[in-house]
């Protein structure tokens, strides 16, 4: 009996070996990320850029990027502004769709975990209690019944254990794994890509609720210095050195810029509901007070352009994305092969609960069940190419989404420098139409010069003042799209 036993045993053993030497083969390709037109230095960057081509390793510290491996960081402190800071940890904590975008995530991990379940086998436990008895007097005798001869009811208990296997002889369920996990590192990369563009938006619309303010006592530096001129008006009209025209024309022009200043508030009040959405509260309890623009325009030189691909969360979705693609052509490519499922099972009966487990009647009983499709119609064959296909597009947005990149961070690059160009000259405008407007009012108040040369010359000033602020606010709002384009620079860098 016992050579017998270990017998059964050698062969068991050599069977479970057998399957794990098959489960160590796996169908379908193997995952290599395919490469993407990487210039080596940006056009904007200072340096003249030579032919695309795919990254290769040099001897200066230059190398292959892997998406997703840099922080962003808290790219905002770069405008050293103490507000923005705190309304940037209310975006981490309250933003709706963040919390979306971390509930996905959630949902990735859970599918991951769910997969790789299916290594394991699963195992199973039964028992019940029947009491069985007869109708009616007499003793009768009921065979397989589990009632006495003497027609007393008898109380029956069964127990059992149960267990199966499918053993992942052709690697789908390591390929279901691979799937899962590069889904969940997408999901990831999708959170970081949203918690971006909420710190971006919310920049954003910092900035331009700071230059309302900053619009706001412009116009109301204005409409004083506009008021003057009126006075004067009003008073070389008293003494008949100007006419009742002129006195008109001044009020009209106060009046004109009083209406741009009401209607200033309209986009301040729109530019502040956003933020409140942004960091998770109704508009309604949410307000900012007037403050002027303190942020100075930040200098952002940019790294490597390989740099780009660990940073830009959108870039790691997309090559995650090939990576659960081609997990599943593996999983289409293992349906070509047959399914095992291991299954055993033991079970007993007793009248007595003491003796459930110590009856010698058990009963057990072990399996193997091998299923294969014959035909099909070519529906296996058809859902391989669609795998393939998919994969294919996938490595299509991958460099697409890569393209995409650099040209937004050549574009940002590019606003950059010329807007710096763009300011300094309006800078002399604004100084030439303020002492242009000195100089008039100053030749009207001794009259000569009618008071038109005054509100051409105060518009001009005006005008130019607004501009100069409009080029700050696109300097400023160039920055934080560059940071963004960047995948979120660190202070440091």
């Amino acid at each position: 009996m016992t050579t017998i036993i270990g017998r059964r045993a050698r062969l068991l053993g050599t069977a479970f070996g057998a399957l794990t030497l098959l489960s160590a083969c796996a169908v379908g390709p193997d995952y290599e990320r395919p490469s993407a037109a990487v210039p080596p230095a940006y056009k904007e960057g200072g340096i003249t850029p030579v032919a695309f081509a795919p990254p290769v390793p040099r001897d200066d510290g230059w190398r292959p990027a892997t998406p997703g491996q840099a922080e962003a960081g808290p790219w905002w402190t770069v405008f050293n502004d103490p507000v923005l800071d705190g309304l940037m940890r209310r975006v981490e904590v309250d933003n709706q769709s963040l919390k979306a975008a971390e509930a996905a995530y959630r949902q990735a991990k859970a599918l991951s975990d769910q997969a790789r379940s299916s290594f394991f086998p699963i195992l199973s436990v039964s028992g019940g209690a029947d009491r069985a008895g007869t109708v009616g007097s007499g003793n009768r005798s009921v065979s397989g019944t589990g009632i006495s001869r003497s027609g007393t009811p008898v109380t029956t208990y069964d127990a059992g254990l149960g267990a199966s296997w499918a053993p992942d002889l052709w690697g789908r369920i390591r390929r279901s794994v691979e799937s899962n996990d590069a889904n969940l590192q997408a999901s990831a990369a999708d959170l970081a890509a949203a918690r971006l563009s909420a710190q971006a938006q919310l920049a954003t619309a910092y900035v331009q609720f700071r230059v309302a303010d900053e619009r706001k006592a412009l116009l109301e530096r204005a409409i004083a210095a506009y008021r003057q001129s009126l006075e004067i008006a009003r008073n070389r009209h008293a003494v008949g050195t100007a006419t009742l025209a002129d006195v008109f024309t001044a009020e009209t022009q106060v009046r004109s810029t009083e209406s741009q200043l009401v209607a200033l508030g309209v986009q301040r009040a729109q530019f502040e509901h956003a933020m409140a959405v942004l960091v998770g509260q109704a508009p309604a309890a949410f307000a900012l007070a007037p403050a002027p623009l303190a942020a100075a325009v930040p200098a952002i030189p940019p790294s490597v352009p390989s740099a780009l691909l660990e940073r830009r969360p959108d870039i790691a979705a997309a090559e995650r994305q090939m990576a659960q693609a081609n997990a599943q052509i593996g999983i289409a490519e293992s349906a070509w092969y047959p399914d095992v499922v291991l299954s055993g099972s033991l079970t007993n009966s007793a009248t007595i609960l003491p003796k459930l487990l110590q009856a010698p009647t058990a009963i057990w009983a072990v399996g193997a069940q091998v299923a294969q499709t014959l035909f099909d119609g070519g529906t296996r064959t058809a859902e391989v190419e669609l795998r393939r296909a998919v994969f294919d597009q996938t490595v299509a947005q991958y460099r697409q989404t890569v393209l995409t990149a650099f040209q937004e961070v050549e574009d940002q690059l590019a606003a950059q420098r010329i807007l710096a160009q763009q300011a300094a000259v309006q800078d002399d405008a604004v100084r030439l139409a303020r002492e242009a407007e000195r100089l008039t009012l100053n030749q009207y108040r001794a009259g000569t010069l009618p008071y038109s040369s005054v509100l051409t010359a105060q518009t001009a000033a005006l005008s130019d003042e607004e501009s100069a602020l409009s080029v700050r606010q696109s300097r400023l709002l160039a920055a934080v799209s560059l940071l963004q384009a960047l995948g979120g620079t660190p202070p440091n860098f």
